[in-house]
């Protein structure tokens, strides 16, 4: 039997199995961290930075996807340091790329644009950057759009870790870094790729999308993944 933890989280305490995350914990509880590469059922990577927390004794800012919990934790979610943080990496991502939600696809259902209305973010006091990307309407039943993606990796940790395809990878560095199919041949011509659509269901942003959906349209099947994945498992 896993052992249990005992913790604090803004003041109130909580039990949990030894291998939880902080974020695990939060969510069993109802308790709000914003996150954007973090999905249920897929791998933790600490890609967003969006739900760092303070942990006491700690003298930095700790993820809460990847940051597992120990006995006698005391976690504080919401504090004017943590806040301050995740607003400022709020606008470094909408600054770093193409985010005009009037003309997305996803607008209206997008967790981006969701956690920015959440947190009070509705302008960024850095430049934008827009760096130019090619939009690729290659595949036959997809659109991806490089411009609006925020390197979340959940589409290339559904397309590996559920799929097994393992089309999707990143490449690049810093604000130039984009994801890409096989080996940076358009979509289209993937001959790994499945179409299964998992990855298009996991993207929080407009970044990839179905064909046909008008701005708007465009609502993640998160049911649907999650069945997939379990259906994977159990061997049927």
């Amino acid at each position: 039997m896993p052992k249990t933890i005992t913790l604090k989280i803004s003041g109130s305490e909580f039990k949990a199995s030894e291998g939880c995350t902080i974020l695990d914990v939060a969510r069993a509880n109802d308790i709000f961290i914003p996150t954007l590469c973090s999905f249920k059922g897929l791998s933790n990577v600490g890609a967003c930075r969006l739900c760092m927390v303070e942990v006491r004794g700690v003298p930095r800012l700790l993820p809460a996807c990847a940051t597992t919990i120990v006995e006698g934790m005391d976690v504080t979610v919401d504090s004017p340091k943590v806040t301050k943080y995740r607003k400022m990496i709020l606008e470094l991502l909408l600054a770093e790329r193409n985010h005009v939600c009037a003309a997305c696809v996803s607008n209206g259902h997008c967790e981006l644009q969701s956690l920015a209305q959440r947190l009070g973010v509705h302008h960024t006091r850095y430049p934008y950057r827009y760096p130019h990307f090619v939009f690729d309407a290659s595949h036959p039943r997809f659109n991806y759009d490089p411009n609006r993606c925020v390197l979340c990796t959940r589409c290339m940790r559904a397309c590996e870790e559920v799929e097994g395809a393992r089309t999707w990878n990143v490449m690049g560095r810093g604000i130039n870094s984009v994801m890409i199919t096989d080996l940076h041949q358009p979509w289209g011509e993937s001959h790994s790729c499945t179409s299964c659509s998992k990855c298009v269901h996991v993207c929080p942003t407009g970044a990839l999308s179905e064909k046909g959906c008008a701005v708007g349209e465009m609502v993640p099947r998160e049911n649907v993944f999650t069945y997939l994945k379990s259906m994977r498992y159990s061997g049927r």
